[in-house]
């Protein structure tokens, strides 16, 4: 069993910034990419974004090119979620999740975190 464990939720004005980060206890063919994925209240759970360790390459939602950057720490085993220009819409609970490969898709990870809160408040 992988647990992952995330850290970095809290409260932040509209505008601002945080960094979310997934620790995982180690890296296999079956957790080779991490995904960041968020659910606002009353909402289905949607994708966020995707790195895989091997090479690096990312993936993004629409909704946050170009104000979100994934990126990963290979020694720590730590994926982060860097999080500028922050908008009420990106109220939710946001989730890290492993997978044998990247994807936007939510089925296609193994492996979930329990989630932290970021709230953005106007």
């Amino acid at each position: 069993q992988v647990q992952l464990v995330e850290s970095g939720g809290g409260l932040v004005q509209t505008g601002g910034s945080l960094r979310l980060s997934c620790a995982a206890p180690g890296r296999t063919s079956s957790t080779n990419a991490m995904g960041w994925f968020r659910q606002a209240s009353g909402k289905e759970r949607e994708f966020v974004a995707a790195i895989n360790w091997s090479g690096g390459t990312t993936w993004y939602a629409d909704s946050v090119k170009g104000r979100f950057t994934i990126s990963r720490e290979n020694a720590k085993n730590t994926v982060y979620l860097q999080m500028n220009s922050l908008k009420s819409a990106d109220t939710a609970v946001y989730y890290c999740a492993a997978g044998p490969r990247g994807s936007a898709s939510s089925t296609e990870y193994t492996y979930w975190g329990e989630g932290t809160h970021v709230t953005v408040s106007s």
